[in-house]
């Protein structure tokens, strides 16, 4: 081979890996590039669905704060039939008790802000300034509220929800505890986040 040849062959040689490398680099730095338009596994998860096994709860009780839905704590109580039996006995003492702001979605608009009645769902959120009250499910006087038939209190600031999350007047918090968009999966699993029949 003359010594043309073997340069022209060298000169080709060069250009390729050179060609090839400088792909790999664009290919490279384009990936990271290209990736930050995709939302982060820690976005999606904070908005995506949850579901939270119910079976084990028992009236009276309460699960949570379980894991956050939207970065918010969850709450989720079983009502007894004496819960469910006074729930609605001191509404002239709530600010809000039919529910008439946008707290909930329509189908929890009802007595006692729920699916089923005896299963409640609650962003465990204070509406005063986001605490996350304490449930007081003792239907009994309290040191903070002699006539107290169970709830939630916020030793924060005061505040107080009865057992559907509906705020009591004349206290900081302005608003009833919300109520996240779920449905029932089967009897015992409950989505959260999600309406049911939307995707």
């Amino acid at each position: 081979m003359s010594e043309d040849g073997a340069d022209k062959g060298r000169r080709n040689f060069l250009i390729g890996a050179n060609l090839v490398v400088g792909s790999v680099g664009v290919v490279g730095l384009a990936v990271p590039f290209v990736a930050s338009f995709n939302p982060s596994a820690k976005a999606l998860a904070a908005g995506a669905p949850i579901k939270v096994d119910v079976s084990k709860l028992g009236p009276g009780e309460i699960l949570g704060p379980i894991p956050a839905w939207r970065d918010k704590p969850i709450f989720i109580v079983k009502r007894s039939d004496e819960m469910l039996g006074k729930l609605n006995s001191q509404n002239i003492r709530l600010a809000d008790p039919a529910s008439d702001r946008e707290q909930q979605p329509e189908y929890a608009k009802n007595d006692t802000r729920s699916i089923k009645p005896e299963i409640l769902v609650l962003v465990g959120l204070c509406t005063h300034l986001s605490c996350s009250p304490k449930f007081r499910p003792n239907l009994k006087p309290e040191t903070f509220d002699p006539e107290w038939l169970g709830g939630f209190y916020c030793p924060c600031h005061g505040s107080k929800f009865d057992l559907a999350g509906r705020v009591y007047a004349s206290v900081p918090a302005p608003s009833n505890m919300e109520v996240p968009p779920h449905y029932f999966e089967s009897d015992s699993v409950i989505v959260i986040g999600e309406d049911e029949g939307v995707a």
